[in-house]
């Protein structure tokens, strides 16, 4: 008698064991989809949907634009925008029951896909840009880090996009950003948001230099001629007395040629002339040869050093 109690309480076991192991899992298409970190379900989100015991019933699934799911036998969808998927198994759960489908249904929900409404977009002056998935919790620091960061061309701050009819934009300091000074400053990001980093605006050297190129202007920083020429190693041999600063206008209008004593402001017997950002400083050589306003301005548009280097061996 204690031996057949035994068998069947052994028989019950490996029974009860076999249901875990199974439960849910009853359909290959569904039997080794990437259950994705949960968060809540959102429109155009795939989903797997297995009920126990009822391959008829299991099967993927996109969440309509309405946030709703189609499941068979059953006449009205089931809604699931901004359910968790433990949520919506209970949803899909009660709904088979009170529809008369299944008694005590087992129903489990895993997010298969996240809809592209959930990407988040990094580019500009990063070193990385990318476009990522926004899984979990993911702040702008993070979305940063993802690009492995902001390159040296990075201007003073960082613009975050949102999606949605108003496509509002948040102007973040980046420097504030990165030393932590703020923590509000790093926001979190939900999905559909496009983080650019805009290049610094740049002062161009070019000319009878030793190192011509497009050099960023910083938030706050203070440019000169004479710290513009440091930065370029100084004038080339045979540079002419006089420099040139090409300064925009604005509203299309050519640029303002500013003529400055070069030579006097080297030896310190003329003050040092202030630059601002979009200059192109210019300093032809001693033969009088200069380089057109045309050309130079090409120098702006492309905005690199390798473009200012290039245009200064054409014109030697």
């Amino acid at each position: 008698m204690k031996t057949a109690i035994g068998m069947f309480l052994l028989a019950c076991a490996l029974s009860n064991a076999g249901r875990a192991q199974t439960k849910g899992v009853v359909d290959s298409t569904v039997a080794n989809v990437a259950n994705l970190p949960a968060q809540r379900i959102a429109p155009d989100d795939l989903l797997a949907i297995s009920v126990y015991n009822e391959p008829e019933l299991t099967r993927t699934v996109r969440v309509s634009a309405d946030g709703s799911i189609r499941i068979p036998m059953l006449p009205n969808p089931v809604h699931a925008a901004g359910l968790l998927p433990p949520e919506l198994e209970q949803a899909a759960a009660d709904a088979l029951e009170k529809g008369q489908v299944l008694v005590h249904p087992e129903v489990t929900v895993t997010i298969v896909e996240y809809s592209s409404a959930r990407t988040i977009g990094v580019m500009g002056a990063v070193r990385h840009p990318l476009v990522f998935q926004a899984v979990g919790k993911v702040t702008l620091l993070d979305a940063l880090a993802r690009a492995e960061g902001v390159s040296a061309d990075a201007g003073p701050e960082v613009l975050v996009t949102h999606s949605g009819p108003a496509a509002l934009a948040d102007r973040i300091n980046l420097k504030n950003l990165l030393d932590g000074r703020d923590p509000a400053l790093n926001i979190p990001l939900l999905g559909g948001e496009t983080v650019r980093v805009p290049e610094a605006r740049k002062i161009y050297v070019l000319g009878n230099v030793k190192r011509p190129g497009a050099f960023p202007v910083r938030d706050g920083s203070e440019n000169t001629v004479m710290k513009l020429l440091a930065m370029v190693e100084g004038v080339a041999p045979y540079a002419s007395k006089q420099a040139y600063i090409y300064r925009p206008a604005g509203d299309g209008q050519p640029r303002v040629e500013l003529r400055i004593e070069l030579k006097k402001i080297l030896a310190r017997k003329a003050p040092d002339v202030p630059l601002v950002p979009d200059d192109i400083l210019y300093i032809p050589d001693s033969t009088g040869k200069r380089i057109g306003v045309t050309t130079l301005e090409k120098v702006a548009m492309y905005g690199s050093g390798a473009a200012a280097a290039v245009i200064y061996a054409g014109a030697r």
